[in-house]
Parts: C-alpha cells; sequence; structure tokens
C-alpha cells in the first residue's frame, strides 16, 4: 500500500514546494521570482551562459528558460549579447542591476534555508544535504 508519507519522492517534492513558497516571499521584494533567482544563481557563478547551457543546468524545458530569460531582460537583470565563439548563440549576460541584487538575493536564500532547517543540527543538515546530492547523483547517471 503507497504512504504517501513514507515515500521519498513525494516528501522530497513536497519540502521543495515548501522552500520555493518560502523562497518567493523572501525575493519578491527584490523583484525576482525563484525561476529568475536559479538563473542568476548559475550566471553569478558564470557569467555569459548561452540559454542552452542554463536550461541544461537547471533541467528546465529549453521554452520555459526562453519565457525566463525574456522577462529577465525585459526587467533589466539580463542582457543578450552574440556569442563569441558561435554565431548561432546568444550570451545571456547579467547586467549591473542583475550584479547588484547577488547579495541580497543569497541572503534571503540563505535566511530561508537557516529558518526551515532550524531543528536541524550541524551534522544532519551536511547529512541531509549529502544525501540529497546522492539522489541527484543516481537521477542523473544512466541507467
Amino acid at each position: 500500500m503507497f504512504e504517501k508519507r513514507k515515500s521519498p519522492g513525494y516528501m522530497t517534492n513536497f519540502a521543495a514546494r515548501v522552500f520555493a513558497s518560502h523562497l518567493r516571499d523572501q525575493v519578491a521584494p527584490l523583484g525576482l521570482a525563484p525561476a529568475q533567482f536559479m538563473v542568476l544563481l548559475e550566471l553569478w557563478d558564470e557569467d555569459g551562459l548561452t540559454q542552452k547551457q542554463l536550461f541544461e543546468r537547471l533541467e528546465v524545458e529549453q521554452a520555459t528558460m526562453a519565457n525566463t530569460i525574456s522577462r529577465m531582460e525585459r526587467d533589466g537583470l539580463v542582457v543578450r549579447r552574440a556569442h563569441p565563439a558561435d554565431g548561432r548563440a546568444r550570451s545571456i549576460l547579467l547586467s549591473a542591476k542583475g550584479r547588484a541584487l547577488e547579495a541580497t538575493a543569497k541572503s534571503s536564500a540563505m535566511q530561508v534555508n537557516r529558518h526551515l532547517m532550524a531543528d536541524f543540527t550541524d551534522e544532519e543538515c551536511e547529512m541531509f544535504l549529502g544525501f540529497l546530492q546522492r539522489i541527484i547523483q543516481r537521477g542523473s547517471s544512466p541507467g
């Protein structure tokens, strides 16, 4: 018999929605949606990625990524430029506005993590992250 509260998939999905809801509340005052925040995290790590690189790293549909980037460009968070090595591709670059949000947005996300993980010891947090990384790695590997 399937018990949703004993299903790792169900519980992980539910927990992800809780984190996403809290993140949305924290970054909304910055003018960001969670999907935009995820794109910004990638660009803060490596500015100038292509749309293809972004949708592959974030594992979202190409159309979803295209819409998110268009909104971000409209909102002045990123600019698109011709890719220096591939004439067909466009690099997505942080604007000054997008760059300026890094510290505040990351701090907001860390606040969510601290709040939702407050009942966990440091060791439990490390274990939890390790378990998640193992699941992600298993799901990303062939077979």
